[in-house]
């Protein structure tokens, strides 16, 4: 059994990973964890999150060393702030703690992103450098031999399933830039109560236009510039992205079809991604599932997609579970399904 321990488990994220851990076969959920000065500090993190009632009890515990956590864990979870998981992640790293860091601190090198992106300057280039994106579909292979995994943001994830398989066969004309328009539910904000998250206050709207953070995540890893604008829903949980891009001259629906096949419909450890053909996704087959489900339709040389997920599962807890898996050699959607 690997122990494994959750950093900043009183959040949404941290709850689902809770029972996760809980649920595998192969983990000890050896310890929960939360700021030293957190007022939910030594309640249980079932008196915040009632479906874990009897399920799981453990105390939230304030984290006041994470030297004594690291030497008693096989793996971390840091469910927390950017820039607190960037100051932790190296503490577990140098004892050799196996990480997987749901915040954006490690997922894009360049050396103006976090300071125009995050406000902060990154510190430990060397980890930046070594750190491997979790995109479990796609970056199987080095997660499979990672000790720092940076699980990719909710909308970004959404964004590339559906594009990836489009790029890599070189269907897209890419001189046109794919135009993601992505609404996420409200809990995307996390629990803190704020007037821009409060339900009753919520209107459908675009936001972070030409500026959100995850447009340079989703262009880097893509390797193609992209038009991003992300929108809030007055609904609890999901992403739903609509993507339009402009294929090459001459591409058939069978080819479009070869590549999603190839994609994703292979034989071999089982993933994430369901793919819909010429039906469009929707919310409601996703939530509370671990799935990624991707549809499109082709008309005179563009194409729109549909791509559905659950933030809080496949856009951050349930793809670091993956990404847990494929490092450790279980079937990746173990504790998921």
């Amino acid at each position: 059994m690997l122990n494994t321990h959750i950093i900043g488990a009183s959040g949404y994220t941290g709850a689902e990973l809770a029972k996760m851990v809980h649920l595998h076969p192969h983990l000890k959920l050896a310890g929960l964890y939360v700021s030293a000065n957190s007022l939910d500090a030594n309640k249980p993190i079932s008196e915040l999150h009632g479906q874990l009632k009897g399920v799981v009890d453990l105390p939230l515990q304030p984290l006041c060393s994470p030297q004594d956590v690291a030497q008693a864990g096989d793996i971390v979870l840091l469910a927390t702030a950017h820039e607190v998981s960037h100051d932790l992640a190296p503490i577990f790293l140098v004892r050799g703690c196996q990480v997987f860091d749901l915040s954006g601190a490690f997922r894009v090198q360049g050396d103006t992103f976090y300071t125009q992106y995050y406000g902060f300057e990154h510190q430990f280039p060397t980890w930046l450098e070594k750190a491997v994106y979790g995109l479990a579909e796609w970056n199987h292979d080095a997660i499979a031999s990672a000790q720092l995994v940076a699980v990719p943001g909710c909308y970004p994830t959404a964004s590339q399933l559906a594009l990836k398989p489009l790029l890599e066969s070189e269907l897209l004309d890419t001189q046109q830039w794919p135009v993601i328009n992505a609404v996420s539910g409200v809990s995307g904000a996390g629990r803190k109560a704020s007037m821009t998250n409060s339900f009753c206050e919520v209107s459908l709207q675009a936001y972070g236009i030409f500026s959100h953070r995850h447009q340079p995540e989703i262009a880097t890893h893509l390797g193609q510039q992209v038009i991003f604008t992300p929108h809030l829903g007055n609904f609890k949980r999901g992403i739903l992205a609509t993507i339009t891009a402009k294929l090459v001259d001459g591409v058939t629906t069978e080819q479009v079809e070869a590549a999603m096949q190839a994609a994703y419909a292979a034989d071999g450890d089982k993933h994430a991604v369901r793919l819909l053909g010429q039906q469009a996704a929707k919310l409601q087959s996703v939530v509370g599932t671990c799935f990624c489900d991707i549809g499109w339709q082709i008309q005179d040389r563009h194409i729109i997609l549909t791509s559905a997920i659950d933030n809080l599962l496949k856009g951050a807890s349930s793809q670091a579970m993956q990404c847990i898996n494929i490092r450790n050699g279980f079937p990746q959607l173990t504790a998921l399904v």
